[in-house]
């Protein structure tokens, strides 16, 4: 069973509607194994360049030390990025609306349309814009 957070929206001020988010929670095992691409991929900017700096004062402060840093930084980017992700829909005004625990996605989505329709609502009016 995955645990998956609900991100709405703000209202726009041009009218046009957006889609709720879901984010997944736990380990990033993309973010863990790719790092800085994993980032820039997901429009992660700021923390792909703090990302690069960090690992690049790790590499020339500690060369042998590198070998530990470089998968720990790894490690610790594979289990926090889903933080990352959610305070950048909370700077862009994304409220946390629900959690939903199901198996996938499809079956989180209709489990979250079933406890608050008006999302559901939102939801496709959103994929017809």
């Amino acid at each position: 069973m995955r645990v998956w957070t609900v991100h709405v929206p703000p209202p726009a001020e041009s009218g046009r509607l957006r889609a709720p988010v879901l984010l997944r929670e736990g380990f990033s095992w993309g973010a863990f194994l790719f790092g800085p691409v994993w980032l820039l991929a997901h429009r992660l900017w700021l923390a792909a360049l703090f990302w690069l700096a960090a690992a690049a004062a790790a590499i020339l402060l500690a060369p042998f030390g590198g070998a530990v840093v470089l998968p720990a930084a790894h490690f610790l980017l594979g289990c926090h990025v889903r933080d990352l992700r959610r305070r950048r829909l909370a700077r862009r005004g994304y409220a946390q609306a629900h959690v939903v625990a199901e198996r996938d996605e499809e079956m989180a989505l209709a489990r979250l349309f079933a406890a608050r329709p008006e999302l559901a609502a939102a939801w496709g009016r959103a994929a017809l814009a």
